[in-house]
């Protein structure tokens, strides 16, 4: 990724943002549309046909179609579909491998994947237990249940409801999210307490999407019910579903390992170790599409399987409903369940993903349909990202087929609002306390507005939304909207298909245009002033030349050109610190980084002094005598260092803090 410093830098910070925003262990991926097309999946009807019935054999011969291909085509080692309808297990099969190697199929019933953030069902499902039980408020300071104290930021205090609808507030976090080696993994205790997340907004203010506060609820669990979180999980959901290949201890129990699928960057690649979820309750989960049958059974029967109940009716209902309802179109969250409308259907659920296991569980109460979906690999160029949307979004379009969609008229003036939202923006899902938040810098998004009086998102500029009522936009021929508003003083946009992050207008300071032109100039000057330094002392040795500056002026470009290389140093020293993120080689950020990240920091004299020097050598090179072309030179010089410096205040690399 790093070829030349330049096309470095910029690769460092874009490839690092995508990581940290998109494919951190268990990020949430709500579904969106995407538009059915019957070439694309074997089996799937024409548009003109009358609508399939939901069978065994008809699923069967659908999936059987589409799944072998999508693997193949994706690099995908394998995967588990279950589709469960009106209490029962209508189809379920593995698909691939578990152990590519071995040849080991994929089994269903006795496979083990890891679910990422679709676990957090589980934490959601035990406060609602306690809850009923009279042992939770969920309007209550979660402080009232903890061993430790949380600073409200603005005095409001953090309640379980926020923390169900991922409105605590909490900044994202890099530090001990995932470990591959025991000695170094934490227990849920000491993360929470050794890397105790600051609050970006007030709690309730804003959503942005927080494993720390899912885990912080998982805490509360076990101090509330006086068992271990895994302990309780295993006696109050998993044993009355009858969930026995189902665990959230880490690493697994001997019982367990055998039967874990192996997991693959892609299928033709060697699998990566185990694992092991910092925030264990927002994403351990080691499971069975069998197993996940009977939990999917239970939510959509208000919490009864068989002859036993986890919830009674009501509190399953509650559970299943938004706190605030939504804006009609717009997705939220219900007390944990991801809450939208696909194909004119109700949907709940809740994906998952760790590096390499990727997952998506949804419900459709109102028809009494469960589908879920669990992959092992990630797959060339991200495959199973692609493949588990249009997997149940197919699934729809052939079972529950949309409705005709209608395009409302812009209204007046909408041309000149979407020159206004022209701009780029910063999601609330984000790290602004330590030097993660150098990622966070060039991971933005940009409205582009267009000549026809619409806007498009440049990570997908054939996309149109036309503004419907003040501050509304509707995509063009969809149905997916986007909602304009203020969050603390700065324009927000909130993506209707994405209940758990706002966008908010970026300024000037931490906009990607402005950080990486400075970026590039930066490196080109320094770069040139010391590859100039070697050169200019063979010419002269080589012709027999006298430097020309003497003196003050001698020292000031002498030290410099020591600033330079100093600079050049100190952005190389961060480059091997930030290196592992392009490899996903999250498990390395832990304490035994933490030397080398305070050396780093310490370390943020560099450029702070290159400033000074190159200013003072700018300063000197304006005295009399002195050329228009060398003054200019020191002038470069000196933006330069100031643009170093510059960078690392804003990128936060010369913070102190070693809790990122």
């Amino acid at each position: 990724m790093m070829r030349r410093w330049l096309a470095g830098l910029a690769c460092v910070l874009a490839a690092t943002a995508a990581v940290a925003q998109n494919e951190l262990a268990v990020t949430p991926q709500p579904a969106a549309p995407v538009a059915p097309a019957a070439a694309s999946a074997p089996g799937q009807p024409d548009a003109a046909a009358a609508t399939p019935a939901l069978t065994a054999t008809d699923v069967g011969t659908w999936l059987d179609g589409f799944m072998p291909t999508t693997l193949e085509g994706g690099k995908i080692a394998g995967a588990q579909v279950v589709v469960v309808k009106d209490g029962q297990v209508l189809f379920k099969k593995g698909y691939g491998y578990a152990d590519v190697a071995a040849k080991k199929p994929m089994d269903v019933d006795r496979t083990l994947m890891r679910i990422g953030s679709t676990s957090k069902l589980f934490t959601w499902t035990a406060v609602m237990q306690l809850v009923e039980a009279g042992k939770l408020d969920l309007d209550a300071d979660v402080n009232r249940y903890l061993d430790f104290r949380i600073e409200p930021k603005g005095g409001r205090a953090i309640t379980l409801d926020d923390l169900m609808r991922h409105r605590g507030g909490f900044e994202e976090g890099l530090k001990d999210l995932m470990a591959t080696d025991p000695v170094k993994w934490k227990t849920t205790e000491r993360y929470l307490k050794e890397n105790l997340r600051p609050q970006l907004f007030v709690a309730g203010e804003a959503p942005a999407y927080s494993n720390y506060g899912t885990a912080l609820a998982g805490y509360i669990v076990q101090r509330v019910s006086g068992q271990s979180y895994d302990t309780y999980i295993e006696q109050h959901i998993l044993a009355p579903l009858r969930m026995g290949h189902t665990t959230f201890r880490q690493p697994l129990p001997p019982a367990f390992a055998p039967l874990l699928s192996k997991g693959y960057p892609q299928s033709d690649m060697p699998p990566v170790p185990f694992e092991l979820v910092g925030t264990a309750p927002a994403g351990a989960a080691s499971t069975t599409g069998g197993d996940m049958a009977n939990f999917m059974i239970a939510h959509l029967q208000g919490g009864r399987f068989g002859g036993t109940r986890i919830l009674r009716p009501e509190t399953a209902r509650l559970m299943h409903t938004p706190a605030v309802p939504p804006q009609p179109g717009f997705d939220t969250l219900a007390h944990g369940f991801f809450w939208g409308h696909r194909n004119g259907r109700q949907v709940i659920g809740h994906a998952g993903d760790t590096i390499v296991f990727h997952t998506d569980m949804n419900l459709l109460p109102q028809e009494g349909v469960g589908f879920y979906a669990s992959f092992n690999s990630r797959g060339e160029n991200d495959a199973t990202y692609g493949a588990r949307e249009r997997l149940f979004q197919l699934f729809l379009d052939r079972y529950f087929p949309a409705p005709p969609v209608t395009n409302p008229p812009a209204i007046a003036g909408a041309a000149a609002d979407a020159a206004a939202l022209a701009g780029y923006y910063e999601g609330s899902r984000r790290v602004e306390s330590g030097f993660i938040g150098l990622f966070y810098l060039i991971q933005q998004t940009q409205v582009i507005p267009n000549g026809d009086g619409t806007i498009s998102l440049a990570s997908a500029p054939e996309q149109k939304f036309r503004e419907i009522a003040k501050g509304l936009w509707r995509e063009v021929d969809g149905t997916r909207m986007l909602q304009v508003s203020e969050v603390n003083g700065r324009r927000a946009i909130l993506d209707s298909r994405n209940p758990v992050e706002i966008s908010q207008a970026t300024p000037l300071s931490r906009n990607p245009v402005f950080n990486m032109v400075i970026a590039a100039f930066a490196l080109l000057v320094l770069l040139a002033t010391v590859v100039s330094w070697p050169a200019t002392a063979w010419i002269r040795r080589r012709y027999g030349a006298s430097n020309p500056l003497t003196g003050r002026a001698k020292l000031a470009h002498r030290l410099v050109q020591f600033a330079a290389l100093a600079d050049l140093v100190y952005l190389v020293g961060w480059y091997m610190a930030l290196a592992p993120i392009l490899k996903l080689q999250v498990e390395v950020y832990n304490n035994g980084m933490d030397a080398t990240i305070r050396a780093l920091q310490i370390a943020g004299i560099v450029p702070v002094l290159g400033a000074v020097l190159g200013v003072w050598n700018a300063v000197v090179a304006w005295q009399p005598g002195r050329g228009w072309g060398e003054r200019l030179r020191a002038i470069l010089i000196a933006a330069a260092l100031i643009g170093v410096l510059w960078l690392a205040r804003v990128g936060k690399l010369m913070s102190y803090n070693l809790n990122y």
